[in-house]
């Protein structure tokens, strides 16, 4: 960095947050640690308005600042210069990469600028930070990490949080989470069977997208052997590939998608016993809210954006191609068609026997068991035969057991 800066000036703090639902959950560490280093400054997150729904209630900020992300162009840009000079701010901590947030930081007076020096933005940023050479080899809480850890450098003149672990999670109010219970009995779901969350979609790329086909295969398999709940999930923009998850489907499951805030997802989340899910936000929010989370990889990288918790596991199978990092695969999908539904399923019911055995969530054993499917080695041999002895006791107690007007039961 390039000036000293003084901590007892610095009295308001605009952070600028990221764009994805994703990305914002892998920022949650970094904010902790600014709390940590600037505890008596007013910190204020400007951010897209369904960020409320991963922030609201928290210790982490004071105040959200919400972006109008129907307005775009130069007249929505001043406006918001006009908001962060109104508020006279002492800092602003940039995470998004972008010109943008630099332009309407140094246009606001912000006297403090402190972010990468990326798309060509060095020069309105008080305290422009070169992209770590680590970036594409280690997690990206880890790059949003290290902007405050520079901030503290500046501060102090050393960071006392290098060898800390990252505080990555979230917490959801019992209150919350009584109304989440109340909406999926609503929906159909069965106050004593475990629920197994499903979100078959991904709002910025289609490439990683497990077939809906095999997702119908995994939700029909869930309810008819594991007997538990399924509920589909997603953002209002995703109902077309649930709309297609259930054509294929057997089975009727619980149907969220679009019918929540991503505050009400959040809350479904931190009492879903299981979250199975593409490389997306929800599968970053169950991460971090310590839930066991199982996200089905393809065309991304996984030691970059994999979720951060011991609780989550990944399955991927990478042909050369990747991670390629594209929206839309050329070719023949093959990173996602290789993962099968059966393989999926014996993993999420291994995911959740250690989750129902008082002795194994969370710790060395489960994380042992998930380790296997993400290092692609043979899954434990004693876990799988314990699986399947499940799989057949709960198959012989559902012999006849279906209401044909129950959800779960097979569709006509």
């Amino acid at each position: 960095m390039t000036r000293t800066l003084q901590p007892e000036q610095i009295k308001r703090v605009v952070v600028r947050g990221a764009n994805w639902v994703g990305d914002a959950v892998m920022t949650v560490a970094a904010l902790r640690e600014l709390r940590r280093v600037l505890p008596g400054a007013h910190i204020t997150l400007a951010t897209r308005p369904w960020a409320k729904g991963i922030f609201a209630g928290t210790d982490i900020v004071d105040e959200l600042l919400p972006i109008d992300d129907t307005r775009r162009g130069l007249r929505a840009t001043l406006q918001q210069v006009a908001q962060w000079r109104a508020r006279r701010f002492d800092l602003a901590l940039l995470f998004p990469n972008a010109f943008q947030p630099a332009f309407i930081a140094a246009a606001a007076r912000v006297p403090a600028r402190v972010g990468y020096a990326t798309d060509g933005r060095g020069f309105l940023l008080t305290h422009p930070l070169a992209v770590p050479a680590w970036r594409s080899e280690q997690h990206e809480v880890f790059y949003y990490l290290n902007l405050v850890f520079e901030l503290e450098r500046a501060l102090t003149g050393a960071a006392q949080f290098e060898d800390r672990e990252p505080q990555y999670q979230l917490q959801v109010s019992a209150e919350r989470q009584a109304a989440a219970r109340k909406l999926i009995s609503r929906h159909g779901a069965l106050n004593d069977r475990p629920l197994v969350a499903l979100c078959p979609g991904s709002t910025n790329s289609r490439a990683k997208r497990w077939p809906p086909a095999s997702y119908a295969a995994l939700a029909d398999h869930l309810m008819g052997k594991a007997r538990v709940n399924v509920a589909l999930i997603g953002a209002r923009e995703e109902l077309d590939v649930t709309q297609e998850v259930l054509s294929k489907m057997r089975r009727r499951p619980v149907v969220l998608t679009g019918e929540t805030d991503l505050a009400g997802t959040v809350a479904v989340l931190s009492i879903a016993d299981l979250l199975v899910t593409n490389d997306t936000g929800p599968a970053h929010i169950s991460a971090a809210l310590e839930r066991p989370t199982l996200v089905v990889f393809g065309p991304t990288n996984p030691n970059t954006t994999r979720p951060f918790s011991p609780t989550a596991d990944i399955i991927r199978h990478p042909p050369d191609c990747a991670p390629c990092m594209l929206r839309d695969c050329p070719i023949d999908h093959r990173c996602m068609t290789a993962i099968t539904p059966e393989e999926v399923f014996l993993r999420a019911v291994e995911m959740l026997a250690h989750q129902q055995c008082d002795a194994h969530p969370g710790g060395d054993a489960a994380r042992h068991a998930t380790r296997s499917a993400t290092t692609n080695a043979p899954v434990d041999a004693a876990a799988t035969n314990e699986t399947r002895a499940i799989l057949d006791d709960k198959a012989g107690d559902a012999a006849g057991d279906e209401s044909p007007h129950e959800v779960g039961a097979e569709v006509a």
